[in-house]
């Protein structure tokens, strides 16, 4: 099946929403992957939906996998190289008849390696239609990531022997006059390594000297995990052969040093940004994955309501002005920022961002990472980037009163300015500011969104359950939802249910797949700026500004997708407990203003 034909299909369905549908048509004549595939990696629509819709297409029924009824006896039937060539898995044998998975059924080369495959075990075929999801799940149980450790750790350790003390000279000696063959598990070590953590949608890669072993944990969902240990003899090769990949000095372990590499893994692009930590033990690597993929995503899967969404979408049309994503550190502010500028990345703009560091390279925009060191700041950036002929500006994050100052003056000189700032929420975006030494007056012209955001584990759609909630959540609910507006509750349903999860094989059995952003928008409004104006300003009528916008708080964001499904009730509460200003507060203006600027 050609790629224009299903995308269209998908496009009419409803599947594939503006602007990735217009983006795609854009790149159909470069793409080299087949149009489902690509959906699949940015994950820009659900995998199962655009299969069904696809087998539709060819006529073929379509299946959707329970990767637990597949063991190794079913894998042996066909090959792995077979499987990954041809996109084929089996999925059940039956007497006579060999039941297999196809993402192209009416791929004829796949048809003939099927019918090989059956000739060979004298079996019958019987053929479904299967999701790139399925597939991927499946294909990673041709290689486990441990088995493959294993072996390659028994190899290295005739090498290293029994002696854990590796010193320092060993490291210089590693790339000096060790033969390529002798390194070769460590190499492949490494190498598995870095692919489990992109099977298991790993954020980080953490390489930890213990006094006994060497620990490997991921981070997945914003959690650690400890996935594999090695004797502790093995920590100065493995972090040597990560310092030549992002070619940091090997010989150098008394200071924390800063590299970057990228690979293929997985058919995909990915970049990996290196940090080395000294301890007493050794050298601390963490790995930052940055997966264009899985970080690259579109406003509408961040978890943005329809009501927050027009705000933005509001916000983002204005020819000029901030809009400043706030919270604290590892809560998604730059993936928002990325999403917007995808947004606006056409043809007829010049975009130009200053980052600390460049998470993700994006076509068409003018990327460029700030050098403290050397005296290139945000700031200084700022002011060259000004010479740029930019209409639209990104700044990783205003921090000083100088960076804050050039930021409004460039808003104010008809600049689209986007920006990050620490506060509690987004009220207080207004006061840090004015904290930073910026003018009220300036501020309500400069000023278009201030946002703030919260990450929390995403629920898995398979093995979610309703249940009753306890009558103190009860209460928080009925508490968030008094004031929210009509059109907002409309898709909330009474007696109020809260979700848990039991774990799947979807889910790897943790019950959470992913993480889902909850949000606070507040919008600069011609009532806020006249208050600004007010000689009587105070951080009060910030507040009762928010309420009177009916502007929902990160609280009543995060219950409201607590009752629909998506998150656990207990995690909103916990993450949210710090961006609460609570009414008697507002009686005390001096409480307020320490508040908001905190």
């Amino acid at each position: 099946m050609d790629n224009s034909t299903l995308l269209t299909e998908l496009i009419q369905q409803g599947i594939i929403q503006e602007p990735q549908a217009s983006k795609l048509q854009g790149e159909m004549s470069y793409l080299k992957d087949q149009i489902d595939k690509v959906i699949f990696d940015r994950r820009l629509a659900d995998s199962y939906k655009v299969a069904e819709i696809k087998a539709s297409l060819l006529n073929v029924p379509f299946k959707k996998i329970d990767i637990t009824n597949i063991n190794e006896n079913i894998l042996a039937i066909i090959p792995e190289d077979t499987a990954r060539s041809y996109k084929v898995i089996p999925i059940e044998k039956k007497a006579d008849m060999l039941i297999v998975g196809m993402i192209n059924p009416d791929d004829v080369r796949a048809q003939d390696a099927l019918r090989f495959i059956a000739k060979k075990e004298v079996v019958n075929l019987g053929v479904y239609l299967i999701a790139w999801a399925d597939f991927e799940l499946v294909s990673k149980k041709y290689s486990p990531y441990q088995s493959q450790v294993d072996e390659a750790v028994k190899a290295v350790a005739s090498k290293y022997g029994d002696n854990a003390n590796m010193g320092s000279q060993r490291i210089v000696q590693l790339d000096e006059g060790v033969s390529v063959s002798e390194e070769a598990p460590v190499i492949k070590i490494v190498a598995s390594t870095l692919q489990e953590a992109i099977d298991q949608k790993a954020s980080d890669i953490h390489i930890e000297p213990q006094r006994t072993k060497l620990r490997i944990r991921f981070r997945i969902d914003g959690d650690l995990k400890e996935v594999a240990s090695f004797p502790a003899q093995l920590h100065q090769p493995l972090v040597s052969r990560v310092k030549i990949l992002s070619e940091l000095k090997i010989d150098e372990n008394r200071i924390p040093q800063d590299g970057r590499f990228r690979t293929i893994l997985s058919g995909r692009d990915i970049d990996f940004r290196v940090a080395t930590f000294p301890t007493p033990a050794g050298e601390k690597v963490v790995l930052r994955i940055l997966d264009p993929t899985v970080g690259l995503k579109g406003l509408e899967q961040l978890g943005l309501s329809p009501h927050n969404m027009s705000l933005v979408d509001k916000g983002i049309k204005k020819p000029f002005g901030m809009i400043l994503i706030s919270g604290p550190t590892g809560s998604g502010k730059t993936t928002t920022l990325y999403g917007i500028l995808q947004l606006l990345n056409k043809e007829g703009v010049n975009i130009v961002s200053l980052e600390d560091p460049v998470e993700y390279y994006i076509e068409g925009l003018n990327q460029s990472q700030v050098r403290p060191e050397i005296g290139y700041s945000f700031a200084s950036g700022l002011r060259q980037i000004l010479r740029q002929d930019p209409d639209i500006i990104m700044v990783g994050e205003i921090r000083d009163a100088e960076t804050a100052g050039l930021a409004i003056h460039a808003a104010l000189t008809g600049h689209i300015v986007l920006s990050t700032i620490h506060t509690n929420n987004a009220v207080a975006v207004v006061s840090r500011l004015l904290d930073l030494g910026a003018q009220k007056f300036l501020l309500s012209s400069a000023l278009n969104l201030m946002a703030a955001q919260r990450l929390v584990r995403r629920l898995c759609q398979d093995c979610k359950e309703a249940v009753e909630p306890t009558a103190d959540v009860l209460k928080e609910i009925v508490e968030a939802l008094k004031d929210m507006p009509s059109e907002v509750l409309k898709n909330v349903k009474k007696p109020y249910k809260i979700y848990k999860a039991q774990g799947c094989a979807k889910c790897n059995y943790k019950g959470f797949i992913g993480r889902v952003a909850i949000f606070e928008v507040f919008q600069m409004t011609t009532n806020l700026a006249d208050e600004l104006s007010s000689s009587n300003f105070s951080g009060s009528n910030i507040l009762k500004e928010a309420r009177r916008q009916g502007m929902l708080t990160l609280r009543q964001d995060g219950i409201l997708k607590s009752l629909l499904g998506e998150v656990i009730i207990e995690e909103v509460l916990r993450d949210t407990e710090a961006s609460i200003i609570k009414d008697e507060v507002v009686k005390n203006e001096e409480v307020i203003k320490n508040t908001l600027v905190s």
